[in-house]
């Protein structure tokens, strides 16, 4: 067994509760309970009940023994708790022996004991019988604490003696408070004196005072609220001043979960039958069905992986109680099977219901006693659901398991080009047999000896954090590594010391990569996962730049001549403003080609379609002066005949009074650029409204007028 086991006996081992029974206790806490709730079923003329209030007392005897119950629910065993009541004298209910630790035992005891009698004369009574009895009672040997001292003999000064008392009173001011914290001072003291002469007692390393003062609803408190504070190396203290009834409960619920390292969790989502009332069951549906949320209390290390993947956010983590209570929140699953072997779990740790006597907790906890398990997932917006945890019991204890969301280890490992995940496959394998090869081990003489007074596998660990302070696993996390130009600085920034020749040799990367910026050179971007041509140029060099500085500052403290490099970096870094001007001029460059590109289609499109209009409108002219040729009554029927190319183009714009299809904006594109691959006709060209008359040598030779439709005419 190792030195810090051996001495590893916590504060929490052993708990002392004194409880004040004088008879201010017996006094109101002024919170009302009403006890006639079934008021459509009475009969006419009964007259109502009235309200009741618990006392003082009761309220410290409740709240006190769900503390127990939540303890002894989740450590049935190591944390152990002695009762002790304190009025004209003190009085203690259990011991530290395993058997009295149950809440059987102490409800028996406090049966017995009764409530405080308010004729007792109150000079008479005093809370410091119980701390006395309390100091007394850490005193006193456990059956583990046994247990440890008898297997070490020689060193049993090594285990420890450290506990915590909780005085629940009223007391009268901040001045009796600290008059009670001397008092417990000085017994502490005297018990660690003759716990010095003594094999059956042990003196006290630590002992942590809590002090709750409850006071009724209503009324000020004389007492103030004071964090832990250390009185002396042996005590500390911490005041609490709260109202009696729920203030109370909601109180040492919150302690006993920061005193045993606790955590909540609130299961939401349970699907139940609601319950009714006798003169409701007539009225509702037996089928239907609403649902509850129930929650938990067990070892905050159930959450250890959310606060390992901060994933707190995502399990919805949510503040309640004026910000005193934190619970995480996970959504019930439907169970589909009761073999808990199919699940791989991580973890498992017993769980206690906060509200126990709740029916919704109570059903939960009958489900799972049951031998059914209830599977808890991550409460998404989106995605495929996650499930984290699996309640279930063992042996009649409810187990809250952790289960693994991740690649199990129990399976085979992941080939290196199926990735781990199955997502991930750009891994630098090439440059990762590289670094295996600078970093392999290998054997040393004895008689070796280095300047630096290390020994070799020292240093061996010194250069592997050296190499590994800056080193991404994926080709796309990286830039500066997929750049040759890189390469020698990569090299050399890792080494232990710098020569003049390296730091020039650094130097001159710098400058290469300015150069290639001034020239305005592509570098090796990932665009993996985004759209389009990726970033921008100048913000490639950005992302080189921050890259190169990361992984140079982390090796800049090494030397001053590691220094010098990153002061070069940060110097070439720094442009000037003829060189800003020219990056905002190349900026504006790309922009432009950029609206260029995107512009290109629309502007073909646009051109097409003011291209269909000119020929639909010279079409509808050629109409009209046809119709009027054919309505006058002195001219012959003209022929019905027309260019041939004048119909090609004209036939598609029957189509094309609504709205150009596709196929007609790409035809008139076609049309159009193929017209500009021959020469143009001669007749077309010195046509005059795009007409151009046949046969004028005719009209030379005859003195005649040649008409369009083809006749002559003098």
């Amino acid at each position: 067994m190792s030195f810090g086991k051996m001495k590893m006996f916590s504060v929490s081992h052993k708990t002392v509760f004194v409880v004040d029974h004088c008879p201010y206790m017996a006094e109101s806490s002024r919170q009302q309970v009403e006890c006639d709730v079934l008021t459509k079923s009475r009969a006419q003329g009964v007259i109502p009940l009235a309200p009741v209030s618990k006392s003082l007392w009761t309220c410290a005897v409740e709240c006190s023994m769900e503390y127990c119950r939540i303890l002894y629910d989740v450590y049935p065993k190591d944390k152990l708790i002695n009762y002790i009541v304190s009025d004209s004298e003190f009085h203690i209910l259990n011991s530290w022996r395993q058997e009295d630790q149950s809440i059987q035992e102490l409800m028996a005891a406090l049966a017995a004991v009764g409530p405080p009698n308010p004729r007792e004369d109150p000079e008479c009574c005093s809370i410091l019988h119980g701390l006395v009895s309390a100091v007394e009672a850490l005193c006193k040997i456990t059956e583990l604490q046994h247990e440890k001292r008898t297997a070490l003999m020689d060193t049993a000064e090594r285990v420890a003696n450290r506990g915590r008392i909780i005085c629940l009173t009223n007391a009268k001011s901040d001045t009796h408070v600290r008059m009670l914290e001397d008092c417990i001072q000085e017994t502490i003291l005297e018990q660690n004196k003759l716990a010095a002469g003594s094999d059956r007692l042990m003196a006290i390393q630590q002992c942590e005072l809590v002090l709750v003062h409850i006071y009724p609803q209503g009324e000020d408190t004389l007492v103030s609220d004071r964090p832990k504070k250390e009185i002396s190396p042996l005590l500390t203290s911490e005041v609490h001043s709260v109202r009696a009834g729920r203030h109370l409960a909601t109180k040492l619920n919150i302690l006993v979960q920061q005193h045993f390292d606790l955590a909540s969790t609130t299961i939401t989502n349970i699907p139940m039958k609601p319950t009714l009332n006798v003169c409701e069951q007539e009225e509702q549906h037996a089928n239907t069905s609403a649902n509850y949320d129930v929650e938990l209390l067990h070892h905050r290390d159930a959450h250890l992986e959310f606060f390992k993947s901060g994933d707190l956010h995502m399990a919805g983590t949510s503040t309640r109680e004026n910000g005193l209570k934190e619970t995480v929140t996970l959504k019930w699953c439907t169970p589909r099977t009761n073999v808990i072997e199919l699940h791989y779990c991580t973890g498992a740790y017993r769980i206690s219901p906060t509200d126990v006597n709740s029916r919704p907790s109570s059903c939960l906890t009958n489900f799972l006693l049951n031998g059914r398990s209830v599977l808890l997932e991550l409460p998404k917006k989106s995605g495929s659901k996650v499930i984290s945890h699996m309640l279930s019991s063992h042996g009649g204890e409810i187990f809250l398991h952790v289960l693994n969301s991740n690649r199990s280890t129990l399976e085979d490992p992941p080939s290196i080009s199926e990735g781990c995940g199955g997502r991930v496959t750009d891994y630098r394998i090439t440059d990762f047999g590289e670094f295996m090869r600078e970093n392999r081990l290998t054997p040393v003489s004895e008689n070796s000896h280095n300047p630096s007074g290390k020994l070799p596998f020292e240093r061996a660990k010194s250069q592997l954090e050296r190499y590994t302070r800056y080193w991404p696993m994926i080709i796309s996390q990286t830039t500066i590594f997929n750049m040759q130009a890189v390469v020698p600085l990569a090299n050399l920034i890792v080494k232990e010391t710098l020569t003049e020749e390296d730091v020039l040799t650094c130097q001159k990367t710098v400058y290469n990569l300015v150069d290639m910026e001034r020239k305005n050179d592509p570098l090796p971007i990932s665009t993996v996962g985004s759209r389009g041509k990726g970033p921008k140029r100048d913000e490639q060099y950005r992302i080189m730049w921050n890259e190169l500085e990361t992984l140079v500052k982390t090796h800049a403290a090494a030397t001053d001549r590691h220094q010098r490099v990153l002061d070069c970096i940060i110097a070439c870094r720094s442009k000037p403003p003829e060189e800003e001007e020219r990056k905002k001029r190349g900026r504006k460059r790309e922009e432009r080609e950029d609206r260029t590109e995107k512009n290109g289609n629309k502007e073909a499109e646009d051109k097409s379609w003011q291209e269909s209009e000119r020929l639909k409108s010279l079409l509808d002219k050629e109409d009209q002066e046809s119709e009027v040729i054919k309505d006058s009554p002195d001219s012959p029927e003209p022929l019905n005949k027309k260019p041939r190319l004048m119909a090609e183009e004209t036939q598609p714009q029957e189509r094309a009074k609504g709205p150009v299809s596709l196929l007609t904006m790409w035809t008139n594109r076609i049309t159009t650029a193929n017209s500009r691959k021959h020469q143009e006709f001669a007749g077309r060209q010195s046509s005059v409204n795009n007409k151009f008359e046949l046969y004028q040598h005719l009209k030379e030779e005859n003195g005649m007028d040649v008409h369009e439709n083809g006749k002559a005419t003098r």
